[in-house]
């Protein structure tokens, strides 16, 4: 059982599943009934990448990684690919159950993207966008199709924030360029700015959203600057991840300066745990 574990990255869902929430919440609906399955969609998606990731690598990562369960012959390839295909099977079906036909034509969308950044574009320039692009469909998830408008902003900044992240991944085995360091930094100052001077419903709702989104700035941010000041492939490594984890405190402050803050509470609350558990399964 480590070894699936492992391969999906299981603890690292901890950040998808919070996307659909905030893009239910941008648009006006509640995670009632059926709906309460699209987070569950989020996450099938989440796992699905990892391991088709990972299928994908795995003659590189015979060389750079071979401690993964791939390479390392814990779980055979084909086994892989057939759980890539199962799960994203089960990202649709559940957006089909949670959401209807609103959510099914971003699900199969989000699926799309998916398979097209991990067998296309993830060695292309065009990779962070690709990643990025795979974030703001899982926000537009629990948007729906016809809410995609109202949930717009919140699906760029999480876009934005995967873009820079993603970019700066790219080096952690053999290290970044400071510019694209220094790149990723400037984003993640750029999200954080952006969520403080948002406005909200409430001065409580505005209080909570600043204060989300300066841990996710002073999270991120901290790590990046590491790598700004040595981009070798450890800092790099350790930025990346700070950065998946990042992911939930913007999450939080986007639920809050809609005006949800109970929400933003319980999404928050998944970051001290997302964070022990990456100390045992990484998250990159």
């Amino acid at each position: 059982m480590s070894r699936w574990i492992r391969l999906l990255r299981a603890p690292a869902a901890l950040t998808a599943w919070a996307d659909p929430v905030v893009g239910s919440v941008a648009s006006g609906r509640s995670l009632q009934g059926r709906r309460r399955l699209l987070p569950a969609s989020a996450a099938a998606f989440y796992w699905a990448g990892m391991v088709l990731n990972d299928w994908a690598d795995r003659d590189e990562d015979a060389v750079e990684r071979p401690e993964r369960p791939i390479p390392s012959g814990e779980i055979a390839a084909e086994h892989a690919i057939a759980a890539a295909t199962g799960l994203l099977t089960a990202g649709v079906g559940l957006a089909a159950l949670g959401g209807g036909r609103d959510a099914v034509h971003i699900a199969v969308l989000l699926g799309a993207t998916v398979c097209a950044y991990d067998l296309v574009l993830k060695n292309t320039p065009a990779a962070p966008v690709g990643m990025g692009a795979c974030r703001a469909l899982n926000v537009l998830l629990g948007a729906g199709w016809s809410g995609m408008r109202a949930a717009a902003y919140e699906a760029g900044l999480v876009a934005a924030h995967t873009v820079g992240i993603t970019a700066l991944s790219r080096g952690e085995v053999h290290g970044a360029s400071r510019g694209i360091a220094v790149a990723a930094l400037g984003g993640t100052v750029a999200v954080g700015t952006a969520v403080v001077a948002s406005p909200a419903p409430s001065a409580r709702h505005r209080v909570q959203a600043s204060a989300a989104g300066l841990t996710y700035a002073g999270l991120v941010g901290s790590h990046q600057l590491r790598a700004v000041r040595g981009p070798a492939a450890p800092a790099v490594r350790s930025a990346t991840a700070a950065g998946i984890h990042g992911m939930i405190a913007l999450q939080s402050a986007l639920a809050a300066r809609r005006g949800a803050g109970a929400v933003a509470v319980v999404i928050a609350a998944a970051l001290p745990l997302a964070r022990r558990l990456g100390k045992k399964v990484s998250p990159t």
